[in-house]
């Protein structure tokens, strides 16, 4: 039976645990939407390349750039990035296009050795030109921790996350010079790493979010219905006695 002092700890345990239900359920719905959204813009890739800053400077959508400019000193490791089931790393270079734009170039796929130490890398230097799509990063998940972690090489970062301020401070860049959309850089160019154009690579299609949001917010409805039960059940055992 529930005791009187109990109950409103009992309540305030249950809502907690609701509301974060609920924020969980709401994540995954936020999810389903943004990735339903980027499979929405899909058009042919090579359509309509446009230079860095033509890009940049148009709407959010999945643009295709042809470029020329130089990469710039400093190297970003974004970690935890999967590719056929195998745990590794994407390797991310700032780009400066002749145009004056900037962005970060994803260079491809590594994977991260069982002790975690880095074979020695040679991130690319000098003029060069880039083709591939311009696109939202990987997604980083829920935010816990330092967003770049350490340097593992000089002038090398990793990374759990790539938020375009911090990366850009890490590589001394100007402040807001960095997009929040990468260049996926196109697989027929040479050099770089592993990669591909795969818009939801290693990840969660839209319909699975929403199965784990159905999920969450049941769950957040099962202890509202329990909680609700343990209350009607406490007031019926309530003693004549202790009613006086």
């Amino acid at each position: 039976m529930m005791r009187k002092h109990t109950r409103p700890i009992g309540w305030v345990a249950a809502v907690l645990v609701i509301t974060g239900f609920c924020l969980l359920g709401h994540w995954q719905l936020q999810r389903m939407h943004e990735k339903q959204a980027l499979l929405d813009q899909q058009v042919p890739a090579h359509a309509q390349a446009l230079s860095l800053a033509a890009a940049l400077s148009a709407p959010p959508t999945l643009r295709w750039v042809e470029d020329h400019g130089q990469y710039l000193p400093g190297t970003v490791l974004l970690d935890n990035q999967t590719r056929e089931g195998r745990a590794g790393f994407k390797l991310y270079q700032p780009f400066l296009s002749e145009g004056g734009a900037r962005v970060l170039v994803d260079l491809g796929w590594q994977p991260m050795p069982p002790d975690r130490v880095l074979p020695p890398l040679q991130p690319p230097h000098g003029h060069a030109r880039i083709a591939g799509l311009l696109a939202p990063p990987p997604a980083s998940g829920i935010a816990l921790g330092p967003a770049l972690a350490t340097t593992v090489q000089p002038g090398i970062w990793l990374a759990n996350r790539m938020p375009p301020d911090e990366v850009a401070r890490a590589l001394g860049l100007p402040a807001g010079s960095l997009p929040t959309r990468v260049l996926r850089l196109d697989p027929s160019l040479p050099g770089g790493y592993a990669r591909d154009l795969d818009l939801l690579p290693n990840t969660l299609p839209p319909s699975r979010h929403l199965g784990y949001a159905v999920q969450w917010f049941g769950l957040a409805l099962t202890v509202l219905v329990v909680a609700l039960v343990l209350e009607l059940r406490s007031r019926r055992r309530v003693s004549p006695d202790s009613r006086r």
